[in-house]
């Protein structure tokens, strides 16, 4: 995807080009908002390759130390925590989590609760406390 993101962009600067060569007051305009956007998407890729390289390496770091956590419930067919059930985790690994606001993994592990829960918004933003904490 990155890759793709990276080929867009190219080609976003290059029309930029193009609208700008042809001169008139609307392609000019259309040849300047493409080259205000494509630095604004390539910021918004380099920080989400961050926020992944980041994500995966404590994934990795936890999993080695055997601190993953356990399936306790039943899932559903596509993986997901039972919303039944999903409240009380959840509600479980954030006190844990608040308990030791020092200790990433504590965070990591409620990110990736939530995200079994099918809370991605949540489980990204307790992901990069993790990160955050995790970094000093």
């Amino acid at each position: 995807m990155a890759a793709a993101l990276l080929l867009y962009l190219a080609v976003a600067i290059w029309l930029g080009v193009m609208f700008v060569s042809v001169g008139t007051v609307v392609s000019i305009g259309m040849g300047i908002t493409l080259f205000v956007l494509t630095p604004i998407g390539a910021w918004a890729l380099i920080r989400e390759m961050q926020f992944g390289f980041a994500a995966d390496r404590l994934g990795r770091l936890l999993d080695s130390e055997g601190g993953m956590p356990q399936v306790e419930t039943d899932l559903t067919p596509s993986g997901r925590i039972a919303s039944a059930d999903a409240d009380p985790l959840i509600a479980r690994y954030s006190a844990v989590a608040d308990e030791t606001t020092t200790d990433w993994r504590a965070r990591y592990r409620l990110g990736i609760v939530q995200d079994a829960a099918g809370r991605r918004k949540d489980a990204r933003a307790s992901i990069r406390e993790a990160i955050r904490v995790a970094r000093g």
